[in-house]
């Protein structure tokens, strides 16, 4: 019994270790934003205008 019990602690602290680190690294990417094409987005918008007259 007591062997499934340390066992079964360090499951969970090798667990409980792992999601910290995921965590901690998750925190730590750099998230960028790509730039905007300006030729798409003058496309983008002459469609909007375009669907609003048809309507």
């Amino acid at each position: 019994m007591a062997i499934v019990f340390i066992v079964s602690l360090v499951i969970i602290f090798i667990i409980l270790l792992l999601s910290l680190t995921t965590t901690s690294k998750a925190y730590q990417y750099k998230h960028t934003i790509d730039p905007v094409d300006h030729y798409i987005a003058a496309n983008d918008v002459k469609k909007q205008e375009n669907d609003t007259e048809q309507r």
